[in-house]
């Protein structure tokens, strides 16, 4: 059996691939030792057991720290007390013996190590927070996998269905926060069912943008947001995290003495940065997007099979470097605000980036949906009719200045002067407007809806299973030390460095020591699991789902399908690419809630729009002059004028349905929430329990206060004066005289 580590510090004493001078050295060795004389003075003192041992490069130190039994029962005990103090559900009141009272996870075991040694010394711990200035060279704070659990969850995952994985052992590894991501992953997969079922019947049998099928699908997305809200308050209570953030650690850069009006205050100057960051982003999709749409159809010259490339490749160079740089500052904001606890903290951060992601993930569709298709031919007339101008211009600047060409031809429509103009720059642009209107493609909000349902999909599942698996595998030939995966196997060439504190052949434990190190240093290599990008994907399409699959009714069915693998890409993914998480206390998605309501409202705006546009021609005859026809001309103006105004008043009347409908949604969700509450939480074993756990712990409270419960306290003492006007009763005997007399 390899050696019991709770938790593992990542000591740097020297920067990677940093150059010094030997006087700088000098000092950063000085800085080092002290450092880290420091840390492992502070972990003894508090009772824990810690070594060092080499890391993976030069400089690197690793630092074991285990927790004895006593020690622990003390955090134990301190924990069920605060809890107990703040009002959190328990089953029983905190003893001096809370360590045998009841079995310890070891989620919640490397949660009470782990917090006890990064958080505060106000809220009783040691203070050794990565990053803080006099931590500067601890890089990190992190637990070591259980690697006989990841290999038997992985072999659940991929041989039996998705409701078979038991979610409260996934609680007991990787604590309240992952486990309630997958929970909520199982629960949605599940939900997705229905829509998916529902689209394959209207996408065979139905009629396109059906106002049935969006009614339907509107429904489905607020009863399952509403049973999500209903759902997290059971597992709160079954979990006994319910208002686990009033025991929650503080920040280290949390100011105590800083006004709430102050916080508030920094919190709105945040708001015009996300609109900055949001409307450069609009300009440039909505740029990208003419580009695509428009102008890459209009062109005809050199190399236009190529050209198309050229939205993607801008698209792919400028965009996730806007988004980078926008994460950047929403990071520096929020961390500005002040907040007093990590959950807040990571709310407000969540909604930032998470905010100009949606933008940039449903932009493209909209612009299709209310911009392309339904005013396609008057877009393409406005961008034909500048780059004919400018097309004009640029060819009489050729011609001023004497640059001209063997095939000349003559330019005079609309007006032209009918002076020689090259031919070779005419043949660069599709000038005529049938041709450009035969260009526009009708199918062109379809094929976006497979591209994001399918082939979005299938690339970010290999972006986080396939390609960490290339990344490390080059970086270990680079190094020389062969490919090493998740476990800290190694496969290829290796060349190995024995270190000086490694134990020799000799030892006993040896030979299982040096694998042990090397599995804890292929670890400490791999990134930190973030579940934001889970959250985040889901929610994402949850959205694309709810808002456009009445464009296509089969993405519910592709969104069903992704997530089957999804649920084992992830468990792969926490259990080979990335660390253990670590453990955390909540009762909540987070900010992904109000994400998901706000998108179902949004989804109402959206279906309601999208069936008013592309409702079936029979119920358009009032609409014939919507569309502006490219090929007016300048004697047309009045039936430009008109279809100019039947634009306009289409565009008022999908607004005002889309504003009707969403007073239709808050109805519908007022209606499917009491329904919901009813019939899940009024009367539920969760809620009987809860309320029957806090009488008897009120109960046990009082009686240890000596407090007796109503009725057991005896008989009233009648040694008074009064005592025999409390004894003698006349009314049985006024009774009798009245039955005597009848």
């Amino acid at each position: 059996m390899p050696p019991h580590v709770d938790v593992v510090i990542v000591f740097r004493a020297i920067e990677k691939g940093s150059s010094f001078s030997k006087e700088q050295a000098r000092q950063n060795a000085f800085k080092a030792e002290k450092q880290y004389s420091k840390l492992i003075n502070t972990l003894t003192r508090a009772g824990l057991k810690a070594v060092g041992r080499r890391g993976e490069s030069q400089g690197q130190l690793l630092v074991m720290v285990t927790c004895p039994q006593k020690v622990l029962a003390n955090l134990i005990h301190c924990e069920r007390h605060s809890d107990f103090l703040y009002g959190l559900p328990m089953s029983k009141l905190p003893s001096a013996n809370d360590f045998e009272s009841g079995p310890l996870s070891p989620a919640d075991r490397i949660r009470l190590i782990h917090g006890f040694i990064s958080s505060t010394p106000e809220d009783g711990g040691l203070g050794i927070i990565p990053g803080r200035k006099e931590w500067g060279l601890v890089e990190s704070v992190m637990a070591l996998h259980d690697h006989d659990f990841n290999d038997d969850w992985i072999h659940l995952w991929t041989r039996h269905r998705i409701a078979t994985v038991e979610l409260e052992k996934i609680r007991d590894q990787f604590g309240d926060s992952v486990a309630l991501y997958f929970f909520f992953l199982t629960a949605y997969t599940r939900a997705l069912i229905f829509p998916a079922a529902l689209g394959v019947i209207y996408y065979l049998f139905g009629r396109p943008y059906s106002a049935s099928y969006s009614t339907l699908l509107l429904l489905w997305s607020i009863a399952f947001v509403e049973w999500w809200r209903l759902q997290e308050r059971i597992l709160s209570i079954r979990w006994c995290t319910r208002g686990s953030w009033r025991v929650e650690k503080r920040r280290a850069d949390y100011l105590p003495s800083f006004p709430w009006w102050k916080q508030e205050m920094r919190m709105m100057a945040g708001l015009p940065v996300i609109l900055l960051f949001a409307t450069i982003l609009a300009v440039i999709s909505t740029g990208i997007f003419v580009l695509e749409a428009f102008v890459t159809e209009l062109y005809k010259g050199p190399g236009h099979k190529y050209v198309s490339f050229a939205p993607t490749i801008l698209f792919s160079l400028v965009v996730p470097r806007l988004l980078a740089i926008y994460q950047k500052y929403a990071t520096n904001f929020t961390d500005w605000e002040n907040h007093e606890h990590q959950s807040s903290h990571s709310w407000s951060l969540s909604l930032k980036v998470f905010t100009l992601s949606a933008v940039n993930a449903y932009l493209g569709l909209a612009l299709s949906a209310f911009v392309y298709v339904p005013f396609g031919e008057s877009v393409m007339h406005f961008v034909q009719s500048h780059l004919f101008t400018d097309g004009r211009r640029a060819l009489a600047l050729l011609d001023k200045f004497n640059v001209n060409f063997n095939t000349t031809s003559h330019l005079g429509g609309r007006g032209g002067s009918g002076k020689k103009i090259s031919a070779v720059g005419l043949s660069l642009w599709e000038w005529d407007r049938k041709s450009a209107r035969r260009k526009l493609n009708s199918s062109r909000l379809e094929e976006q809806m497979f591209a994001f349902s399918v082939t979005n999909q299938v690339v970010d599942t290999f972006t986080a299973i396939g390609l960490p698996y290339i990344l490390r595998a080059v970086e270990s030939f680079r190094s020389g030390k062969g490919f090493r995966n998740g476990n800290g196997k190694v496969h290829g060439r290796k060349k190995r460095v024995a270190f000086d504190d490694e134990p020799v052949g000799h030892d006993a434990h040896g030979r299982e020591e040096r694998e042990f190190l090397e599995r804890v240093r292929s670890e400490v290599a791999l990134p930190e699991y973030d579940v934001f990008t889970d959250y985040s994907e889901m929610v994402t399409q949850f959205g694309y789902v709810a808002l456009w699959s009445t464009i296509w009714p089969l993405a519910p069915a592709m969104a069903l399908f992704n997530n089957y693998i999804e649920a084992r890409s992830d468990a792969f993914k926490i259990a080979v690419h990335t660390r253990r998480p670590t453990p955390v206390r909540t009762d909540t998605i987070g900010p992904w809630l109000e994400s998901l309501s706000f998108l179902t409202w949004l989804s109402a705006l959206t279906n309601s729009a999208l069936v008013y546009l592309f409702r079936p021609p029979n119920q358009q005859e009032n609409e014939q002059g919507i569309m502006v026809d490219a090929n007016v001309t300048d004697d047309e103006s009045q039936h430009q004028r008109y279809g100019l105004a039947a634009t306009r008043e289409l565009l008022m009347s999908a607004l005002l349905i889309a504003m009707l409908a969403s007073h239709g949604y808050l109805v519908m969700r007022a209606a499917v929430r009491h329904i919901l509450n009813r019939a899940i939480w009024t009367g539920s074993r969760e809620k009987k329990e809860a309320e029957r756990v806090e009488r008897e712990m009120k109960d046990k409270y009082l009686s240890s206060l000596g407090q007796r419960a109503p009725g057991e306290n005896g008989m009233l003492e009648t040694t008074s004066e009064w005592a025999t006007f409390w004894a003698t009763d006349e009314g049985m005997d006024d009774i009798g005289k009245m039955l005597k007399d009848l």
